[in-house]
């Protein structure tokens, strides 16, 4: 054997033993958080995951799709072709994105994220139990209705499953009906108007994440509808968008001050300054920087082989929070604390 060779052997064995430590020692350390769309919601619960990684050590990438599934789908593909060790998802379309789901899962570790893909090989969910918050936003409306009245729905788009949750369990309360369970649920249809004892709701409007038709939607519920009574916002631009409307038909004479109430989900600033004001009833919070938080430290643990934090059920509930005027400042400072992260 040439001993002259045998440095050069062992060294050059030495540096590929350090670059492979190294590329294990980025991919247990990068995980990535994915996006339904971009919001200012996003960017709350990306102060979590920013929160979370100065925690925990860890790098995290946070990925808002702008153009809806196909973007979404690229973005994945993109992270499984870097070799993350983990990614944390809010599928937009989850019946129908399962298989693709199915092998992200089979390549790193996969956990979902403010909606689900129940059916999909994701490890755990985390979120709201959106049938639960929904109930509670139909008590909202009650409490802004307590005679009753018609009632309308606007969201970006029901093919997301809590969506679908979301506009069930207000439906079930303003029916007065007995709660359901998230794993026998059973949806109304869309296109049909729906009447109970003293609340009607008219309709669910979808805008599939533009702004600009969410508030045409707004303005359009109350040209054709004279005695709509409140706008129920479900997604996080919704409300702001029913109440921009509102307020240009009050400053035309098209409808009265106060005479169409808003109630809402999520915790957008114009919402907030407009429960503070006494022009919206309230809105249900998710609390979504927990989503980002809780999002990466389940994925690390995961990474760290320890899966004692994910339940039977493998759904780790983010508690709502309700916000109304009594307590919207203490809830808007909280949020503003958040937000402080993502400047620093």
């Amino acid at each position: 054997m040439n001993t002259t060779r045998v440095p050069f052997l062992l060294c050059l064995a030495a540096v590929l033993g350090l670059f492979a430590s190294c590329q294990r020692g980025n991919q247990e350390t990068t995980l990535a958080y994915v996006t339904n769309g971009i919001d200012p919601f996003w960017d709350l619960c990306a102060a979590g995951v920013r929160q979370a990684e100065a925690e925990f050590g860890v790098k995290c990438e946070v990925h808002m799709p702008p153009k809806g599934l196909v973007d979404q789908k690229r973005i994945l593909e993109q992270l499984l072709a870097k070799g993350v060790s983990g990614i944390a998802v809010s599928p937009i379309d989850a019946e129908n994105q399962t298989k693709f789901l199915n092998d992200v899962a089979n390549r790193t570790k996969l956990i979902t994220h403010d909606a689900d893909a129940p059916k999909s090989d994701r490890l755990v969910y985390i979120g709201t139990d959106n049938y639960k918050a929904g109930r509670a936003l139909g008590k909202l409306v009650k409490e802004s209705l307590p005679g009753g009245g018609e009632v309308m729905l606007f969201v970006g788009r029901l093919e997301q499953l809590n969506a679908r949750q979301r506009r069930q369990g207000v439906i079930d309360e303003l029916m007065d009906r007995p709660a359901q369970t998230l794993a026998t649920l059973k949806f109304d249809k869309v296109a049909e108007t729906i009447k109970g004892d003293k609340y009607t709701i008219l309709d669910t409007r979808t805008d599939n994440f533009d702004k600009a038709k969410a508030k045409s939607n707004a303005e359009d519920a109350m040209a054709k509808n004279e005695n709509l009574a409140c706008m129920v916002g479900l997604f996080a631009y919704n409300p702001p968008a029913c109440l921009s409307a509102i307020q240009e038909a009050v400053k035309l004479g098209k409808v009265k001050e106060g005479q169409i109430k808003v109630c809402g989900f999520d915790e957008h600033d114009a919402l907030l300054q407009a429960i503070k004001d006494g022009h919206a009833h309230g809105t249900i919070s998710q609390q979504p920087w927990k989503y980002g938080y809780e999002s990466v430290k389940m994925l690390r643990a995961i990474l760290n082989g320890d899966t004692s934090g994910i339940p039977a059920n493998k759904f780790i509930e983010i508690p709502i929070k309700v916000v109304k005027k009594e307590n919207v400042d203490d809830f808007w400072a909280e949020k503003r604390k958040m937000e402080a992260l993502l400047k620093k």
